[in-house]
């Protein structure tokens, strides 16, 4: 638990103490619910699962799907909206900024035959998806790359991206590390 804070005060400014975090970080409560549902999850006691994933939506604003598989040191900042699908998979170290969508393309018709069927993202580690970004469809981030703020991405990332635009183009290579909000002005770096 103490690693996972760390990795949140070392990326966002804002953060002052790991008590903050744990008291006033929706995130943070987030990823702590989802733990819990996954795990009952697992279990095959979905009823609870699901109950315990609504809740946390009701109390964070952020949706996360028991079943989803997430990694070390997640943090979704501000989180407001965020929505993370069942069949997704999130690598470690990813930043999630508010209003992101993890989410399928399927139509909701014949869902039996969408049932055990991957339809959502895989965000490899290291990436940082910017601010109502919406990464729909059983696709791939590379590892280390960067989604711009209101990007729609459809197709796979490949590693070390910056991504940006409807629908979301390569502009550039990400080289430089960790950047909030997933671009930022290179003449002010």
């Amino acid at each position: 638990m103490s690693d996972f804070l760390q990795s949140i005060i070392d990326r966002d400014p804002a953060a002052k103490s790991k008590l903050s975090l744990i008291l006033t970080y929706p995130g943070v409560k987030a990823v702590f619910f989802h733990k819990l549902a996954n795990f009952f999850s697992t279990a095959k006691f979905h009823l609870i699962a699901r109950i315990i994933s609504q809740s946390s939506r009701f109390l964070t604003g952020i949706e996360i799907h028991p079943k989803a598989k997430i990694g070390k040191n997640l943090f979704i900042d501000h989180g407001m909206g965020v929505v993370i699908g069942e069949t997704s998979e999130i690598g470690d170290n990813v930043t999630i900024y508010h209003n992101v969508t993890l989410g399928g393309i399927s139509p909701s018709i014949n869902s039996n035959e969408q049932r055990d069927v991957k339809r959502h993202p895989t965000l490899e580690n290291n990436v940082v998806v910017g601010s109502g970004a919406q990464i729909l469809g059983p696709i791939t981030i590379g590892k280390n790359s960067l989604i711009g703020s209101n990007s729609v991405v459809t197709k796979n990332v490949p590693e070390k991206s910056v991504m940006a635009g409807i629908p979301a183009r390569k502009v550039g290579d990400a080289t430089k590390g960790f950047k909030p909000y997933a671009v930022a002005d290179e003449e002010k770096e």
